[in-house]
Parts: structure tokens; C-alpha cells; sequence
């Protein structure tokens, strides 16, 4: 008779009969607390930023009257889309960041690995100053990290260069060959050490019983570390892999401030700066259309990356 009662009356019980109402009630109130300080930010600051670009990549701009009629804007499709996916300097922009990341990343992410390693071993003293002289690089703006670099680049400046002349090698780290992996010489300094401590991070979670049957199977710590702990920690490798991915292709500030003192880095150098500069010059809505464009090749190629490599990782 109690049970029938209970569930007459809408009520739920638990194994141990006490009684549990329906509704969310304070509990609810509790989650919502805590749910809005991020979502209101998250709705104003990127979802709605999100829908404004998509909402001006679909318009254009007319002229009523002639050339020199009164302008107006209105819908216009895939206008704006045809147009960029038809600017030499967008693909060009692509093809010089896609360089650019097949070499950056991989070298970043293996300079981040072999420091993380390191910094693991039993065998290294002093690892939490290491650790922070590693990770300090981060700590650094990207602006200020670039402008750093770019007295150590100009020829008038730097002690490297004037250092390298008075051995005979005359660098050129501003020149058309080499401009491009200056900044990314100033990324993989920047980077590295935020990565390292994503890698650095998952290889301490590994209990240490792995290494000790490691050690009586009589591994060395070469092996323990190249067949025990990288495949272990890949999936923290493929994380930072698509968190590399997706900031190679919004590269922006390190080659926007070594274009102050080197000619050979256009406006158009980087699809982030290309939107800039045709934002720049009030065609808004083209500047919408490349970064839609730019978004939906990052989620492509961060996705797709995640798909190829999930299987083999453990994700």
C-alpha cells in the first residue's frame, strides 16, 4: 500500500526508500548559478560575433544610380564566398601558412616532447626550475614576443647578426627566403612551453608500477621512454597537434609586427591579415566571407586530423 501511495502521488524513492521529488527545485537553481557567468559571456562575446560574421558574409554592397550612385547593402548569396574563393593573395595566403605549419608544428610539438621527457626522468635535478625557465616563454604576449625577436632580427640592431658577420655567415633573417620561418622561429619560441606542460601533465598521471615492470623486463630509459610513455601520453600529442593546427591558421600578430621592419611581409601575408586589411578598407562583409572561409578549413583540418589519429591514440 505504501508503494502504490508513493507512486500515486508522483513521488520517487530511492533503493534506500527516501523519498525524492520530481522537479529540479534548488538543485536546479544551484546548476543554473553556475552554468550562467559562462554562458552569458559565451553567448555575447562568440556566439553572437559568430552569427553577425555569417549574417555579413551573405551581403553586399550595390550602388543605385551608377558609379557614383548612393550605396546600399542587401542580400546577396554566395557572392562574397565566390569572390574570395577567386583572390589569388586569400590562396596564396593559405598555401604560404600551410607551409608554414607543416614545418612549424611538427618541430614545436617534438622540441616540446624531448623537453617534457627531460623533465620526467628521475635522472634530471632541479626540475621545477626547469619547468618554469621552460613554460616562461608563454608567459610572454605575443606582440612582446615579437617585438623582442625583431631587434634580435634587424640587421641594425641585433648582436646575433652582428655576431654571425663577424664570422662570416652575413644573415638575413628579413629576407623573402627566410621572413617566414622567422615567425615561426618567434611561435615555436612562444609555444613550446605551453605544450610542453600539456605533455608534461599526462606524463605524470602514468603510475609508476608501468616503470618498474618496465625496468625488470630490463628496459633502459631510452626504451621506457620512446615505447612506454609517448604511446601513453598520445593523446595529449594529438590535443596539442589540433591546438597547433587551429593557431597556425589564425597567425597574426608575430608577422603583423615583423612587418614594421621588413618589406618582403605584405598585408595579405596570412588569411588573418588579408581580412584585416579588406576590413580595413570598409568591405566588411568580404572580410566576413574569409573569416568563415578561414573557420571552416580550421575545422576541417583540426577534425579531420582528430578522425585520423583517434583510433590510434585511444581518444
Amino acid at each position: 500500500m505504501t508503494d502504490l501511495a508513493t507512486r500515486s502521488a508522483g513521488v520517487r524513492t530511492t533503493p534506500r526508500g527516501r523519498r525524492r521529488p520530481n522537479g529540479g527545485g534548488p538543485r536546479a537553481a544551484t546548476v543554473a548559478a553556475f552554468v550562467t557567468p559562462f554562458f552569458l559571456p559565451f553567448l555575447l562575446f562568440y556566439l553572437v560575433p559568430v552569427g553577425y560574421a555569417l549574417w555579413q558574409s551573405f551581403r553586399v554592397v550595390r550602388r543605385s544610380g551608377g558609379q557614383y550612385g548612393t550605396s546600399y547593402t542587401t542580400f546577396g548569396g554566395f557572392e562574397q564566398y565566390g569572390q574570395v574563393l577567386q583572390n589569388h593573395e586569400f590562396w596564396s595566403s593559405i598555401g604560404r601558412i600551410g607551409l608554414f605549419g607543416i614545418v612549424q608544428v611538427p618541430v614545436m610539438l617534438f622540441v616540446a616532447l624531448i623537453i617534457a621527457l627531460l623533465l620526467d626522468t628521475p635522472l634530471l635535478r632541479a626540475k621545477g626550475f626547469f619547468r618554469i625557465v621552460a613554460f616562461m616563454p608563454y608567459a610572454v604576449p605575443g606582440v612582446i614576443a615579437a617585438i623582442m625577436w625583431s631587434y634580435l632580427y634587424s640587421p641594425q640592431l641585433s648582436p646575433v647578426v652582428d655576431l654571425l658577420n663577424g664570422i662570416g655567415l652575413h644573415p638575413d633573417f628579413l629576407g623573402p627566403g627566410a621572413v617566414l620561418w622567422s615567425a615561426a622561429n618567434v611561435s615555436t619560441w612562444l609555444w613550446t612551453g605551453y605544450n610542453m606542460l600539456i605533455m608534461f601533465s599526462a606524463l605524470q598521471s602514468i603510475p609508476q608500477e608501468l616503470y618498474e615492470a618496465a625496468k625488470l623486463d630490463g628496459a633502459s630509459n631510452w626504451t621506457i621512454a620512446w615505447r612506454v610513455k609517448v604511446p601513453i601520453i598520445a593523446p595529449s600529442i594529438v590535443l596539442t597537434t589540433v591546438f597547433s593546427i587551429i593557431g597556425t591558421l589564425q597567425l597574426y600578430a608575430e608577422p603583423a609586427v615583423l612587418r614594421q621592419i621588413s618589406s618582403n611581409i605584405s598585408s595579405t601575408f596570412t588569411p588573418n591579415m588579408l581580412a584585416y586589411t579588406v576590413a580595413s578598407g570598409n568591405n566588411y562583409q568580404q572580410a566576413a566571407a574569409i573569416s568563415v572561409v578561414i573557420a571552416v578549413i580550421t575545422f576541417v583540418l583540426s577534425f579531420g586530423f582528430m578522425r585520423l589519429t583517434s583510433k590510434k591514440a585511444g581518444l
